[in-house]
């Protein structure tokens, strides 16, 4: 195995930086593959060149997956632009804001749809999103804080979830990994075990209510959402629709929430079937999403053939403009595994690792770990190559040094887990992007300024676990994260802009 020392950690450093600094994630992709190739290579251009389309682009794009899952994003895509032509969405909007009499209540609805759908932290974004787009423009709401909510409810709820792929998972590296260090022991007790002090996936999910509750932005945030009232006139109200019939406005309903009902319904029931015959695979949950973004894409094309007089021609070309539409994702997730093949060439993550695999406190060793787990992730946008990787070193280091061996395990997964939340180039992130159908960067920098506060507040809980080893010290966590979230906000923020007035139930 080539020792690559610190060059292994330039391209992503590389990428992250280019990313952010200049707000274009395909350049900064290309520009760390390509970076990544040049050392792999021994700085040769030509077989940089080679190395990167061959060995790490074209690679990933083989990956059975990987490909399914970009299959199932321009199903899904396709299924959402007939909802957009129809006008069901824009009418289900138009309803919901007869429902949901805030802002308040629209973003903690999106809140609490996304804790729904755990089965799938790339579904999730998939499914929540393209619900809540309307909704959150009825408000005026910047789509940015739909993504951030998607995001923050997607891989933090799924961690948390033993009896689905990521528990699956998890439980096959602890197995692995207690095995190598002579601990005998049930894999599926101790996740049980270690979920309590999975502290980033609870103050995570948390984060979102208390940004609700307080009413206010601040930073990105803030300057996003005033930038987004501006483009839309803050001053006036939308242009109202053309009067309609009461069955022509039920009929536009219909079309929003049969399609719906039928893909929910079958996601629902295709899930349930694969847990009892078998368990569910990573492919189980891509079959389920295409199954049922088709049979709702039919229902659909069905219900605008029979109340709007389009034809199945029309409808279907209205599909596949939408499916095209996610062309541009789909390269930018194909790079962004493509560098997170390059990282794990250059052997990152064990670079990283290496740096505190010396002798350092039984105590704070949880706390380095969760520190560095998310340094890994954020540089190579995996949080399961993380958890792979670092539990392998982790878990034997830790043993050695007398760490607990819960609070280790959990701070594998919380670093994993936070460093993902706020890399640019994870495909989660990528994904709730997507879901909200806002620009990425700016999905990235909103919601870096909200995870950073909930990441400070995690390391507290770790150094405090790794003291006391007990659970309750999630307790304490939450009433810090309560106190830094409401002052943040008090000092640098500023009361939710172009709020409408609030409608009665």
């Amino acid at each position: 195995m080539n020792d690559y020392g610190f060059l292994s950690v330039v391209p992503p450093l590389l990428t992250v930086v280019l990313a952010l600094w200049t707000r274009d994630v395909l350049l900064a992709l290309i520009a760390g593959i390509l970076c990544g190739s040049l050392i792999i290579t021994g700085f040769q251009p030509f077989d940089a060149i080679l190395n990167s389309i061959e060995e790490q682009v074209l690679e990933e794009i083989g990956v059975a997956s990987q490909a399914q899952v970009i299959l199932t994003m321009m199903i899904i895509g396709g299924f959402v632009k007939l909802l957009e032509v129809s006008g069901g969405a824009r009418a289900f909007a138009s309803r919901m804001t007869t429902i949901v009499s805030t802002r308040a209540k629209a973003q903690l609805l999106a809140w609490g749809a996304g804790l729904v759908i755990f089965f799938t932290d790339s579904g999730n974004a998939l499914i929540v999103g393209p619900l809540f787009r309307s909704v959150f423009d009825e408000f005026k709401l910047a789509r940015e804080k739909l993504a951030y909510i998607l995001d923050t409810t997607s891989s933090p709820v799924s961690i948390l979830i033993p009896f689905i792929g990521w528990g699956a998972y998890i439980m096959s590296l602890i197995e692995r990994n207690y095995a190598s260090v002579g601990i005998e022991a049930n894999a599926f007790t101790v996740l049980l075990e270690v979920i309590p002090y999975n502290f980033y996936a609870f103050l995570a999910l948390l984060t979102v209510p208390i940004v609700i509750w307080t009413g206010r932005d601040y930073g990105p945030m803030r300057r996003v959402q005033a930038a987004y009232l501006e483009r839309i006139g803050r001053d006036g109200p939308p242009e109202a629709a053309p009067e309609e019939s009461v069955n022509q406005a039920e009929s536009r309903v219909g079309i929003f929430l049969w399609p719906l009902t039928v893909m929910l319904v079958l996601v629902f029931g295709l899930i349930a079937w694969h847990a009892t015959h078998g368990g569910i695979t990573g492919i189980h949950i891509r079959s389920t999403l295409i199954i049922s973004y088709l049979a709702a894409s039919l229902t659909c094309i069905e219900m605008m053939r029979r109340y709007q007089r389009k034809t199945y021609r029309q409808s279907i070309r209205t599909f596949i403009t939408g499916a095209e539409s996610l062309v541009y994702v789909s390269i930018v997730l194909v790079l962004a595994w493509s560098l997170s093949s390059v990282t794990n060439d250059l052997n990152t993550a064990d670079y990283l690792a290496s740096v505190i695999s010396g002798t350092v406190s039984p105590a704070l060793f949880p706390m380095l770990v969760f520190i560095l787990g998310a340094i890994i992730s954020l540089s190579t946008g995996s949080s399961y190559g993380t958890f792979a990787i670092l539990m392998a070193i982790a878990v034997p280091v830790g043993f050695e040094l007398g760490a607990s061996m819960h609070l280790t395990i959990a701070a594998v997964l919380s670093g994993g887990l936070m460093g993902d939340h706020c890399s640019p180039i994870s495909d989660t992130t990528v994904l709730a992007s997507v879901g909200a159908d806002c620009d990425h960067l700016s999905h990235v920098w909103t919601q870096g300024a909200y995870a950073g506060v909930t990441g400070a507040v995690t390391v507290l809980a770790f150094w405090l676990g790794g003291a006391y080893e007990t659970p309750w010290v999630l307790i304490i966590a939450v009433v810090v994260l309560v106190a830094a979230m409401t002052t943040m906000m008090r000092t640098f923020g500023a009361p939710e802009a172009g709020a409408p007035r609030e409608r009665a139930l």
